[in-house]
């Protein structure tokens, strides 16, 4: 746009003191003919800025004229720079970021620019894998969605889940946890989607819809405790010994409470989480070193699990039967807090939300462990 090229313009005469259309045109990417259009506007715009022919002349502003970002501190510069330089990987930020190196004043710019190359966010965990916290494929295009307004068409990959579509009217950007989610309105209420289960994005050409009175704190914090009840739904009692218990603290956080001391030297906690099923799968983790107490259908699910496991692996490789498949329902892994889901999250009520403040619903991102490990 061409009041972007003018303000990049002014800045890079601020910067440089002294420039020539050339400079201005390699800087800015375009045409010597545009930069020189682009001068005079400012100059016809009441920018002092004059030309000076002939050798060592160009393009400057007069008496050094300047249009500094004021009122910032070096420390807040520093901070604001430290935060975008890990971000300045699309165009625009990169952009953004050389615009606003120019446009601090000039004794606090060596800090900005040393601050926005202080920070590194490595994307790969210490095995080599993607951090679950990227924002996807299509986190750009959400982004753009969200600040352009408009209404789009979210293709989107529940775990164990067939893919989805809906269409939504984008109306703000979470980061939980180093995770994206953006959350939208379907006409049904407010659904979350994470970005990096997101498959597809498509603008239908519409204006989004924004509810009255929507603020997306607020809205959040609806969902994010909704999210929070349904990772509650089941409390499991147990008895684990001493050496097992800081591992079941840092999978399961505050879900986990400790007890009193057994007279076996063993600890009783309760532990709460999505299901039956995903409690036990991440207590077997601990072995012996745990005993589920109750409820009775959790110790059964354990015993069965154990069968399985004993059945599976007492012989010699590949010489034991396997389980029989979509008998066994217990998912075996890490269950991850941000993974909560609700079963059927397509179904839609049939009451229509009031307008100024529409039925909080969450989309959570899958339906866990369904379809068993056989």
């Amino acid at each position: 746009m061409k009041a972007d090229r003018l303000v990049a313009t002014l800045l890079f005469l601020q910067a440089r003191g002294r420039v020539t259309v050339r400079q201005v045109a390699e800087e800015l990417e375009i045409s010597e003919r545009t930069a020189r259009r682009d001068l005079e506007a400012l100059s016809a715009a009441g920018v002092p800025v004059y030309s000076q022919r002939g050798r060592g002349g160009g393009w400057s502003l007069v008496g050094g004229a300047r249009t500094d970002l004021t009122g910032f501190t070096q420390r807040e510069i520093g901070a604001l720079f430290l935060a975008a330089g890990p971000l300045s990987a699309s165009p625009e930020l990169r952009a953004a970021l050389r615009k606003l190196v120019q446009a601090v004043p000039a004794p606090m710019r060596t800090h900005a620019e040393a601050a926005s190359k202080a920070l590194v966010v490595d994307g790969l965990d210490w095995s080599r894998a993607a951090v679950r916290a990227a924002g996807g494929p299509h986190h750009h295009a959400l982004e753009q969605a969200v600040l352009d307004r408009v209404r789009i068409t979210v293709g989107y990959a529940d775990e164990g889940a067939p893919r989805q579509e809906w269409t939504v009217d984008p109306l703000g950007l979470v980061c939980k946890a180093g995770r994206w989610y953006t959350v939208a309105a379907d006409g049904e209420g407010l659904r979350s989607f994470l970005h990096t289960r997101v498959t597809s994005v498509t603008v239908t050409g519409e204006p989004a819809r924004r509810p009255e009175g929507f603020d997306l704190a607020e809205a959040w914090q609806e969902l994010a405790a909704e999210a929070e009840r349904r990772l509650r739904a089941t409390t499991v009692r147990a008895a684990a010994g001493p050496a097992a218990v800081p591992g079941l603290r840092e999978l399961l956080g505050d879900r986990l409470r400790t007890g009193e001391l057994r007279p076996d030297g063993r600890c009783e906690i309760e532990a709460d989480g999505p299901s039956v099923e995903i409690l036990v799968a991440q207590l077997a983790g601990a072995g012996t070193d745990v005993e589920v107490l109750e409820p009775p259908e959790a110790r059964a699910r354990l015993a069965r699990l154990g069968q399985e496991l004993a059945a599976a692996h007492g012989g010699a490789p590949g010489g034991g039967s396997p389980a029989p498949r979509n008998e066994s329902h217990f998912p075996l892994g890490t269950y991850y807090v941000e993974d909560a889901s609700v079963d059927d999250v397509t179904e839609r009520s049939t009451v229509r939300p009031s307008r100024r403040r529409p039925r909080q619903r969450l989309s959570t991102p899958y339906v866990p462990y369904r379809g068993a490990v056989s």
